[in-house]
């Protein structure tokens, strides 16, 4: 093996362990989306996962639950928008902003 070919797999090697402590602290990211003025509360990690849906109580009628899914869905939404930003940062941040093969506008992990 020359010491070129030898040279870039100790780079790949730095950078998929470096990738490896970026998803790590994806995990312990976390991101609030509100809608309703924050009558609704979605909160994710920055790898886009659920962690928890908080409601207030003047927001739950019986007779307005179409627009209390409404709002359960725009604050995930946000939430998940604010998740995918704070991964593409931190992604952008290990590969020194360099397009990686398959991994198009978001990173399948």
């Amino acid at each position: 093996m020359n010491k070129g070919l030898g040279g870039m797999m100790k780079q790949i090697q730095e950078m998929q362990a470096k990738m490896v402590e970026a998803q790590a602290q994806l995990e312990e990211i976390q991101v609030t989306g509100t809608a309703g003025g924050g009558m609704v509360q979605a909160t994710m990690n920055g790898k886009q996962e659920l962690l928890a849906i908080k409601i207030e109580p003047d927001v739950i009628d019986p007779a307005e639950k179409e627009m209390l899914e409404e709002l359960v869905v725009a604050a995930i939404s946000q939430a998940r928008e604010k998740a995918s930003e704070v991964q593409k940062e931190k992604m952008s941040e290990v590969t020194g902003g360099l397009p990686i093969p398959g991994m198009g506008g978001g990173f399948p992990f």
